[in-house]
């Protein structure tokens, strides 16, 4: 037999099954990774007292100013991230929720996912010792570089290891330093023909190099509206798309000639 609820105690009766569903949402771990700004390197520098860049086989030049690679900081693929860190995320700038699979490849362990950006950071560095001495004309020559960053992952350094090579060959080809004495942050991906990638997290990597000094930012061209959005103060952003333009663009910055492209 079938009995009409009235109408206080049916929404009694049905919100039953919500309030269990929200107390479930709020204690289940949910598929992302809260992200921050990381540290930032100088690849014309050292790194945990090791040279970033040695090159052997050709001299190299006595560099001023700095390029710094920059990072984010996410929490681990095997974090429990509940819904209070994800809606606290959603209102700090200093934070950002992110699929965990934008941050790291599914389907591995921790150990698996370490060894696949230990790669991703491997293959980095050779495209860009290729894409440098290709774009000098130097490539056959005999020169060989080692590139060293200690507990960074991924490809996301390409171009500032790039840059960092031809300034260290090169410098701007008229006897100056490439960046012009200035501290000069940027990311990007590269290839062994100089194209520069997109990356993610630009916004935060925006915040880490102003933090350590940068006034230059180099970001991939395609990633211009996203770093615009949360633009620390005193940051400016140069767009590139090549090894090339990022070299033409920082020279017409170091000498005030040319033109510098913008976001």
């Amino acid at each position: 037999m079938l009995s009409r609820l009235t109408r206080p105690r049916a929404l009694a009766v049905c919100a039953l099954p919500v309030a269990a569903l929200l107390a479930t949402a709020v204690s289940a771990p949910l598929p992302f990774s809260v992200a921050r700004p990381g540290l930032t390197a100088d690849v014309l520098g050292e790194n945990k007292g090791t040279p970033v860049i040695t090159v052997s086989g050709a001299p190299t030049r006595t560099t001023e100013g700095q390029l710094r690679m920059t990072t984010i900081e996410a929490t681990g693929p095997d974090a429990d991230i509940r819904i209070g860190e994800v809606i606290g995320g959603w209102f700090d700038t200093d934070r950002a929720v992110m699929p965990r699979d934008a941050v790291y490849p599914s389907g591995g362990n921790v150990r698996e996912i370490e060894r696949y950006n230990e790669r991703q950071m491997a293959r980095s560095q050779d495209a860009a010792t290729t894409a440098a001495l290709g774009y000098l004309g130097r490539d056959g020559q005999g020169i060989d570089v080692t590139l060293r960053l200690a507990d960074v992952g991924g490809p996301s350094a390409g171009l500032m290891f790039a840059l960092g090579i031809v300034d260290k060959l090169d410098g701007d080809g008229s006897g100056g330093d490439l960046t012009g004495g200035r501290v000069v942050a940027g990311t990007g991906t590269i290839t062994d023909r100089g194209a520069v990638g997109a990356v993610g997290g630009v916004p935060l990597k925006t915040q880490a190099a102003r933090r350590d000094g940068a006034t230059v930012f180099l970001v991939p061209k395609a990633e211009c509206a996203d770093a615009r959005a949360e633009l620390p103060k005193g940051l400016r952003l140069v767009p590139v798309a090549t090894l090339e333009g990022a070299v033409d663009a920082l020279r017409a910055l170091a000498t005030g000639k040319g033109d510098v492209p913008a976001c």
